[in-house]
């Protein structure tokens, strides 16, 4: 009931945070299995539930069915303990296709389930963030993580923190990670110029394809043209001779005739006028043309001046950033200067203390050498009780002052190494100082408690003394009593001699931690450093391939214009063989023309002579 409650809950989210929830294996089962046919969920968070083998099926289940998940967080639940479970998990992310971000750190993974996971990303194709710190993956699961990113081009970010891989095997697993994440840029920029080169060579062909078309529609109506005047002309020949032949009917078709002759000038003319119009269309169609080129060219000048002015703010930002990483060092190199002089500082305290211990024990040996001087009769097994006392306090305060020279000693290799080391890495060292900071506050507090305690414990001593002087005085006739509760009070000297000496080394193991702390800290720190050299790197080369794709893109553009002053050219040249096949044209008009003018003339001269002639009748009476 609660898991129906939660998926119900669960089904108009993105998201679901089940962590630190402490569910039961059989809930924790429920709710994955309602999951796995679940849409809109887009994040699953299930740290700390100390998940098993039956919670490790459930979620390879989950990632074998389910096609929404993009992020799943397992932090804290020990999964690797669980082979079976961690194999069949490892199947289902194997086969899964839509998750991209996996959390598995503090899962207590070994080399073998490292192996695992390493079959499982050689399978995926989705993942790109994957988080494995704080395990047990060692040499041979970092290993096969590395053999596995040889087939694996989508994981861009791997955590491995806390696994003893060693920094060989890390250096290697950040390359291929960096080589793919330059595969997918690259990768993304070709697709992009492949497109805009594709568009722009089918928007060519088709201009080329629609002036083809143009053309071949000009030829086919100079072909038909054609075909009409010479059918004309072939039926005005065979009209003539029909003329020619049949005289007599001559006289009643020679109106006719010349009104047909006329009307056919009058087409002519219109043909004529018809072409000339043509001309003039073809030549601004060609204008326009030029200035479509022309302006095309602008364009792409345009945006090659557009691109090389976004890589140029690249650079400038670029810049900047170096910049503010310089100010950052000098801002950490004055923090070192500062903890220099806090340590000074606590070095001097540390003099004044043992100055002032030496001076207390001084003292109190003058006391007992006064006490021995009066009380040498009476109290001679007393005095050199006290004595051995006074031997053991001082070997105490020497050492203690040892102790304290040393961790001052330790203290002041531990400061030239962060310097060397701060010299080295000059970057991302806040949090070094805050936790510096705070370990020294840590540090000033225990020591001035350890002072102060030392001195009470000093003063109750000084205190017993003198109690023990007074009883002394008081009770000389009771020797016996007294050098029983002296022994008992030597006793418990003793006693807390060894109490010293054991918080002693409980706080050297403290600072012995605290070091080791410092050692860690730093080699993360030199990590991010390399990681943030390793990101500028990139950027330079990403700059520089940016560079040669602007060189690329100038060539194309050269190309593509030399392209087009050829396509001018050669257009030119068609439309001056349509100019002088439109001469050549003009020319079989114009003599057509004075053929039919000729023609004309002989008809008639022909019918002027026949009317001026004489009648046939009267030439053959004659005869």
């Amino acid at each position: 009931g609660a898991a129906g409650r939660l998926l119900a809950a669960a089904a108009p989210l993105a998201a679901l945070a089940l962590g630190d929830c402490g569910l039961s294996e059989e809930g924790v089962k429920l709710i994955l299995h309602g999951l796995c046919s679940n849409t809109t969920v887009k994040s699953l968070d299930l740290k700390g539930n100390n998940l098993r083998t039956v919670g490790a099926e459930a979620l390879g289940k989950l990632l074998r069915q389910n096609k929404s998940i993009r992020s799943l967080t397992l932090e804290w639940n020990s999964l690797g303990m669980w082979e079976e479970g961690f194999s069949f998990f490892c199947q289902g992310l194997g086969a899964n296709n839509s998750l991209q971000c996996l959390d598995l750190r503090n899962n207590q993974i070994n080399h073998q389930g490292a192996a695992e996971l390493a079959a499982a990303l050689t399978q995926n194709a989705s993942l790109q963030e994957l988080d494995l710190r704080w395990n047990n993956i060692g040499l041979l699961g970092g290993r096969a993580l590395l053999n596995c990113l040889h087939r694996n081009k989508t994981l861009k970010r791997l955590e491995l923190a806390g696994n003893n891989v060693p920094g060989d095997i890390l250096k290697a697993i950040e390359q291929a990670l960096d080589h793919n994440q330059d595969r997918e840029t690259i990768l993304s920029e070709a697709q992009n110029q492949v497109y805009v080169l594709n568009k722009e060579v089918l928007s060519l062909k088709n201009e080329k394809n629609k002036q083809f078309l143009d053309f071949m529609d000009t030829v086919d109506k100079q072909k038909e043209e054609k075909a009409k005047t010479e059918r004309m002309s072939a039926a005005r020949v065979g009209q003539l001779q029909e003329i020619l032949d049949e005289q007599h009917s001559i006289m009643n078709s020679l109106k006719a005739k010349l009104q047909m002759t006329e009307a056919a000038l009058a087409l002519s003319e219109q043909k004529v006028h018809i072409l000339g119009e043509q001309l003039n269309a073809m030549k601004q169609e060609q204008a326009s043309v030029a200035e479509c080129h022309f302006r095309e060219l602008q364009q792409q000048k345009q945006e090659s001046a557009d691109q090389e002015g976004k890589l140029l703010h690249d650079l400038s930002a670029a810049r900047e950033k170096n910049l503010l990483l310089r100010n950052q060092v000098g801002e950490l190199e004055r923090k070192c200067k500062v903890q220099q002089d806090e340590l000074f500082q606590v070095k001097q305290d540390l003099a004044n203390t043992t100055a002032e211990l030496k001076l207390r024990a001084v003292q109190a040996e003058e006391r007992l050498e006064t006490e021995k001087r009066r009380f040498k009769q009476s109290l001679e097994d007393m005095e050199s009780l006290r004595v051995k006392e006074v031997d053991r306090m001082t070997q105490h305060n020497e050492a203690s002052e040892r102790s304290m020279q040393d961790r001052i000693q330790r203290l002041e290799t531990i400061r030239i190494s962060l310097e060397g080391e701060l010299s080295q890495v000059k970057a991302a060292a806040l949090a070094e100082r805050g936790q510096a900071e705070e370990e020294l506050i840590k540090v000033r507090s225990q020591t001035r408690l350890e002072e102060q305690q030392r001195v009470k414990q000093l003063e109750e001593k000084l205190q017993l003394m003198t109690e023990s002087r007074d009883e002394a005085q008081n009770c000389c006739l009771k020797q016996k009593e007294m050098v029983a509760e002296a022994q008992a009070r030597a006793k418990q000297l003793s006693l807390h001699a060894d109490g010293l000496r054991r918080r002693l080394e409980e706080l050297q193991q403290d600072l012995n931690s605290k070091e080791e702390e410092k050692v860690t800290e730093v080699n993360k720190v030199k990590v991010e450093l390399q990681e943030q050299i390793g990101h500028l790197e990139a950027e330079r080369t990403a700059q520089d391939g940016l560079r040669e794709k602007i060189a690329a893109l100038e060539r194309q553009l050269k190309a593509l214009s030399s392209n087009h002053r050829e396509a001018l050219l050669d257009k030119e040249g068609e439309i001056s063989l349509l100019l002088e096949k439109l001469r050549m044209k003009e020319a079989e008009i114009s003599r057509m023309r004075e053929e039919e003018a000729q023609r004309a003339s002989f008809l008639q001269n022909a019918i002027m002579a026949y009317v001026q002639g004489p009648p046939l009748g009267t030439h053959s009476s004659r005869k």
